[in-house]
């Protein structure tokens, strides 16, 4: 299964709402042809990024008053891992589900796809927070990251490529083609003091939960908002790969030879080439479309097929707007989506 791209416009999960149904509004009537659903932050804790995705992890402590999520490892947490894991090896997705409390966006978009999907539809998007950003970002009660305790670490492994599973059959309750992203925001410090993890755990990691979504019939991406070594990622079976080309785009640009070889098995590069931020006020689809432009060229003088690079490319924010106001949010799904009718126009992709 491919994803027709042909730089149609999509978002990153974050937006700045408390209300579901506007933040739904919002991505509608932008994001006809690629949905998401909103991930909203400002409706409290429980939306966290990293919180949203830990319910059903064992040993976890949701510390609502210290607006905090760890790890109780003080106790005997065996019972606990013990039974999670037999819930991991019976396959039993469900017991992963991602509750209303926890994504209010996701099961909004659910029932406003079971009253009227757009005719335009062509995929629904989802996400979830990457095993790495999440074992280095959530700690034990003595604040040591995650990602150092090995037998939590295998939970939180497990329980992102179930939770990832969860939500490609979910989604695919309600449009027959799904993407499920995997965030993982802490890549852009790897190969730095603050990340000591080898390059093939990376790799392994990441290719597990792309083979979990895989295995429920959903394309799988993964964002990272900054600078990364990009050919780890191309390492991975992984089908997209959405990063900030608005910032960084010189970043992807070193890594020519491993992009040439995604492309050419089917990749996608999803361009976050409109800005998050209050940048986007002083940028025009006209701007944007040259600045789009000329990042394709540079890649072209690198030797990667133009038009097979256009034809395998969307064009999102370059992050999550959930730290934005709304009118911001509102500002940067209106560009994305007038800088994808642009350039579909401009070089005959429909």
């Amino acid at each position: 299964m491919r994803l027709r791209s042909r730089c149609l416009p999509t978002a990153v999960g974050s937006f700045p709402h408390r209300d579901p149904g506007e933040a739904l509004d919002l991505i509608l009537s932008h994001l006809p042809e690629i949905p998401v659903w909103p991930q909203l932050p400002n409706r409290g804790f429980r939306e966290n990024m990293y919180v949203q995705f830990a319910e059903c992890l064992p040993a976890a402590v949701f510390d609502e008053a210290g607006g905090r999520l760890f790890f109780d490892t003080a106790g005997d947490i065996y019972p606990a891992l013990e039974g999670f894991l037999e819930r991991v090896v019976l396959e039993d997705v469900e017991y992963f589900a991602v509750t209303p409390e926890f994504a209010a966006g996701l099961h909004a978009l659910m029932e406003r796809m079971r009253r009227a999907r757009p005719g335009t539809l062509r995929w629904l998007k989802g996400q979830v927070t990457g095993p790495i950003s999440f074992g280095l970002t959530i700690t034990d009660e003595a604040k040591r990251a995650i990602l150092y305790h090995d037998q939590l670490y295998e939970a939180v492994l497990k329980g992102c490529v179930m939770t990832a599973r969860w939500q490609a059959r979910t989604l695919k309750g309600a449009h027959p083609d799904v993407i499920v992203f995997v965030d993982e925001p802490y890549l852009s410090a790897f190969g730095s003091a603050f990340i000591n993890i080898p390059r093939e755990q990376v790799v392994a990691n990441l290719t597990e939960v792309v083979e979990g979504i895989h295995r429920e019939g959903g394309l799988a991406g993964v964002h990272c908002c900054g600078n990364t070594d990009w050919s780890i990622l191309m390492e991975t079976p992984v089908d997209i790969l959405n990063f900030d080309a608005y910032e960084y785009l010189q970043g992807m640009t070193l890594y020519s030879d491993a992009l040439g070889r995604f492309v050419g098995r089917g990749g996608v590069l999803a361009w976050g080439i409109v800005p998050s931020s209050e940048a986007v006020l002083g940028e025009s689809v006209e701007s944007l479309a040259a600045g789009f432009e000329e990042a394709v060229q540079q890649l072209a003088r690198k030797g990667i097929d133009r038009d097979q690079l256009l034809e395998q490319s969307l064009l999102t924010p370059s992050c999550g707007v959930g730290g934005r106001s709304p009118e911001i949010a509102a500002r940067v799904l209106a560009v994305v989506a007038g800088l994808s009718h642009a350039v579909r126009e401009t070089y005959g992709l429909s």
